[in-house]
């Protein structure tokens, strides 16, 4: 197969108490094996078994339906997985927190359009920190779409991803997507993010 379910960096209960073990065993196993197995299948024998995810996602027809939404959801975890660690949280050093703070004012504020834009998405999606072109920019895309395609509501490299499907919290957190949120912030990896971002800088 052309994509393989990756490894967590960490074990499966490792993000508790903000993020429970049951919510990362199927979030994991289930959800994320279930996009790699669809994206595997809607690509075979086509030329895109040759391309990086990227590639494919750079350049999927919107009514690819098959590779949309699994290609999305197949880089969204993989993405997500790596943003989150057991030693995250606190607030980003360096270039990045300069930009942040330049951009957004300070990171509370960036803290407050991050939230807002995970909470105002309607139904299922993504909250996004992306950068283009020297800009660092907040935005969300519905369901398993993301930056990366031609047609999203948000575009750019994305360098942070929170999911916001109820599969993500809903074991935990029930309907209370900004508790969820709130905790999210403590598990963010600061290090994996500055690092996507200093590759692009």
């Amino acid at each position: 197969m052309a994509f393989k379910l990756p490894d967590l960096p960490y074990s499966y209960d490792a993000l508790e108490p903000y993020i429970d073990k049951a919510t990362m065993l199927v979030h994991h196993t289930g959800h994320h094996q279930g996009y790699t197995n669809g994206l595997n299948s809607a690509i075979e024998g086509t030329d895109m078994e040759n391309l990086s995810i990227e590639e494919i996602l750079a350049t999927v027809d919107p009514c690819n339906k098959a590779v949309r939404n699994n290609g999305g959801g197949y880089f969204n975890h993989v993405l997500y997985w790596q943003i989150m660690s057991p030693d995250g949280g606190g607030q980003p050093t360096g270039e990045l927190a300069k930009h942040i703070n330049d951009t957004f004012g300070s990171f509370e504020n960036f803290k407050d359009k991050f939230k807002k834009a995970g909470l105002s998405r309607f139904g299922s999606g993504w909250a996004w920190l992306t950068f283009d072109r020297g800009i660092l920019s907040i935005g969300s895309t519905a369901n398993q779409d993301n930056p990366l395609m031609p047609f999203a509501e948000c575009k750019g490299i994305p360098i942070l991803g929170m999911d916001v499907w109820e599969h993500a919290y809903y074991l935990k957190h029930q309907n209370k997507r900004g508790g969820y949120i709130d905790d999210f912030f403590n598990v963010i990896n600061w290090k994996e993010v500055q690092n996507r971002y200093n590759s692009l800088i």
